[in-house]
């Protein structure tokens, strides 16, 4: 045990086991130094790689020549080129976007052409080695073998700050390239030169979100010896200019080693507020200190949940899921409040205004994650989705930039929301909430008349049909726990009945979540097996995968499969089962066992669903697999897309042994822990500690639980139980428990809330 942790658990133990009002014990080493953020740059993880805060507006870091799915983020480890240091990227999405306010240090004669991969010849973008490269949490630095100049990133919440060290050189430029995005393209750019060191402008732009506003303003440590504006490669004259693809080049001679630093501030709603952003987080030039201060604001974070394992392999894979868990959502908003809506107007906000929801992603484990590790910051994620209701008519999909892109299926927010009320956060307004779950499910619009009318969604009216119906029943079964906790009676019995039309997408002839044409007819052909990507009934998977998407109603899909033997042999099926998903597949289909394919979200909570069959030992037997094989620390450590944190939570929740499989009941059902000891630190000073006996790579079954020492024998562990803080003990062994959460009583019911 490493004597840090030794002192953690020394003070942490030494308090009362029954009073449970312990403070949380903030004097650690520090923790970003077992963060390694290359995890995820390789084969489909599409990590965001680079400089940034928890929950920043900026995300300053390199972007590469290449383009494509594996380069949504901007950064791919198999590439070696820098076209650019951007300002805004997307972290594990599917689909790329972002990567404004482009800055590029360059030697030798002016040229702003960045190259591409049909024109690399004569491009401005250097090459680089990932032996040059460091890459900690607030900070990287590379060297641009192609210019020998030494670049080095840090970022406060809404600026980034480069430092440049060049060689010596009589043609020393800094590239501001307007027109350089990733995956979107300029609509509208402009630059003015206010004067001799600073530079202000906008970029408006064209991507996954259609309507994309970013302004900024660059502050130079040095007068620079010229200052130039080019659209597309053509010079123009004066010192400001408005086009589509504008750049500007300032210009300077400097001696061997000299430093050029910028601090670039971005607004999403005017330069000037951009100027204001700087001015008050980053008013001095000492890049050594905003390095620290961001390390620590890392650190900060990360102290949440303290954590002993066997190895520093497992401490790494633990505190970059954390790390990974951190970007996002992300500030929306300047420091003195204003933003701009979904409605192109200007707000004021009282609260955090945040953007980049990954909801259907998220919702899942990420969000309830941060009730436990960021309710703060929950009360932001709410109230934010809240004023994009009031202002769009609706609660945000998929939320990026002000745009509402509908990406998903589902109204994700809805479990989110829920969530949050129903443990009792109350950082918002719980009637506007309750307003805007309803308003939301009511529209007619994505299938939902159809889901009023008909109780379904019938599978010749648009693509994803049952995905689509299955993630609604979920959404209902949320508002209808909010409306029986209000008091809503009519309401309650209203949804809690269309969170079963679940069955209606049942085929009781082939067992499995199918296609519905009418009341009488299901889709034919049909394989459980195939699927094709954005064409059939299912998001990203295929029937095998969805027909266990009822994490609200387990018992309900029990009966339905013809009762627990069954469901339990069926589930023994999908981890084995072989077949052809056909040349349409998804790419997001990764990390398979069976038909399990845990690099995709609707698989997540399915090797937690023995649970709810008394059989907690082949829950333990799947998730200590996934846990081993699917996260490493290598580039290619993320078996999927790493999607906004979500990936990286079912990590921390897992190795700590429990995950929310009804992501809104608050319950969290045991599986099998890989740490050997966990400090919960929680709001108010109280304390979660975790301890687990015996456990090794054979011993993964638990035993038995002891909760403020007394035996514990549920298979599953209420929120209520974590935050009031406490004690509790695993025992793990090397053969399944005969009788430790086998009995009904023993067992988590889906459709109770524990909260």
């Amino acid at each position: 045990m490493n004597q840090w942790y030794k002192i953690v658990i020394a003070l942490v133990l030494n308090c009362s086991l029954a009073g449970a009002q312990h403070k949380a014990v903030t004097q650690v080493p520090n923790l970003t130094q077992y963060v390694n953020p290359m995890i995820g740059t390789g084969f489909h993880g599409h990590v965001f790689v680079g400089a940034n805060v928890p929950f920043g507006a900026v995300q300053l870091g390199p972007t590469n020549i290449g383009e494509g799915w594996d380069w949504s983020s901007g950064y791919h480890y198999s590439d070696s080129t820098i076209v650019g240091f951007q300002h805004t990227h997307l972290s594990g999405t599917g689909i790329g976007d972002l990567g404004d306010i482009s800055i590029m240090p360059i030697t030798g004669p002016i040229n702003v052409f960045k190259g591409n991969l049909k024109n690399k010849a004569g491009g401005y973008y250097s090459l680089f080695s990932h032996k040059e490269e460091v890459v900690k949490p607030g900070y990287y630095k590379v060297r641009l073998s192609k210019y020998d100049i030494q670049a080095e990133l840090t970022a406060t919440t809404r600026v980034g700050f480069h430092q440049y060290t060049f060689p010596k050189s009589s043609q020393a430029h800094i590239i501001i390239d307007l027109g350089a995005g990733i995956a979107d393209h300029a609509t509208e750019t402009y630059i003015k030169q206010v004067n001799a060191t600073t530079v202000t402008g906008y970029r408006f732009s064209k991507g996954w979100a259609s309507k994309q506003r970013i302004y900024f303003a660059a502050v130079f440590s040095k007068a620079p010896s010229g200052f130039g504006i080019y659209e597309d490669t053509t010079r123009i004259t004066g010192i400001q200019h408005k086009g589509i693809n504008v750049k500007g080049v300032v210009s300077y001679a400097v001696q061997p080693g000299e430093k050029i630093l910028v601090k670039v501030g971005i607004s999403p709603v005017s330069a000037e507020n951009a100027l204001l952003n700087i001015d008050r987080e980053l008013p001095d030039w000492n890049f050594k200190q905003i390095v620290s201060a961001a390390d620590e604001a890392w650190n900060k974070q990360l102290q949440t949940i303290l954590i002993k394992t066997d190895s520093a392999t497992q401490r790494i894979k633990f505190y970059t899921a954390m790390y990974h868990n951190l970007m996002a959502p992300s500030v929306f908003n300047d420091v003195n409040g204003q933003y701009q809506g979904t409605d192109g107007k200007l707000h004021i906000a009282p609260f955090t205004n945040l953007t980049t929801f990954s909801l259907w992603d998220t919702y899942r484990a990420a969000n309830p994650l941060y009730t436990l590790t960021q309710p703060k910051q929950v009360g932001h994620m709410i109230n934010s989705m809240l004023a994009i209701y009031q202002q769009q008519g609706k609660l945000p999909v998929w939320h990026l930039m002000a745009n509402e892109t509908n990406t998903m299926v589902g109204n994700s927010a809805i479990p989110v929301v829920a969530d949050a009320f129903l443990k009792g956060i109350k950082s918002f307004d719980k009637n506007l909430a309750y307003e805007a779950v309803k308003a939301t499910a009511m529209r007619n619009d994505r299938g939902l008349n159809f889901v009023k009318t008909l109780g379904y969604i019938p599978a010749d009216s648009t693509v994803e049909s049952v995905a689509m119906g299955l993630e609604y029943a979920i959404d209902d079964w949320c508002i209808a726990q909010m409306a029986l906790k209000m008091n809503k009676l009519s309401d309650y019995a209203y949804f809690k009945k269309r969170s079963s039309y679940y069955r209606n997408y049942f085929n009781k002839e082939t067992n499995f979540m199918q296609g519905r044409v009418s009341k009488t007819q299901w889709r034919t052909p049909f394989s459980p097996f195939v699927s094709r990507h954005m064409k059939d009934d299912y998001t990203e998977g295929n029937a095998w995968q969805y027909t266990w998407l009822v994490p609200h109603d387990v018992e309900g899909l029990t009966e339905l499969l013809g009762g627990q033997t069954a469901f339990s042999s069926k589930l023994d099926s999908f981890f084995l089962a072989k077949g052809d998903m056909g040349k349409e597949v998804s790419g997001d289909i990764s990390g398979l066992i069976g038909q399990y394919a845990h690099g995709n979200e609707p698989s997540h909570h399915i090797a937690y669903l023995y649970a709810y069959a008394g059989k907690p030992w082949r829950t333990a037997k799947q998730v200590r697999y996934i846990l081993n094989k699917f996260y490493t620390t290598k580039p290619d450590g993320i078996i999927g897309n790493e999607d906004v944190g979500q990936m990286s939570a079912w990590y921390i929740f897992s190795s700590l042994g429990f995950y929310p499989a009804n992501p809104a009941n608050g319950a969290y059902v045991f599986g099998s822990p890989t740490v050997n000891e966990a400090v919960l630190n929680l709001p108010g000073g109280k304390v979660f500690n975790i301890s687990v006996k015996n456990n090794s790579p054979v011993n993964i079954y638990i035993q038995k639980v002891l909760l403020n020492g007394v035996r514990y024998n549920q298979s599953y562990l209420p929120h209520k139980t974590i935050v009031a803080g406490g004690n509790m003990v695993i025992v793990m062994g090397s053969k399944p428990s005969p009788i430790w959460g086998v009995s009904k009583q023993d067992r988590p019911v889906s459709s109770k809330v524990y909260q």
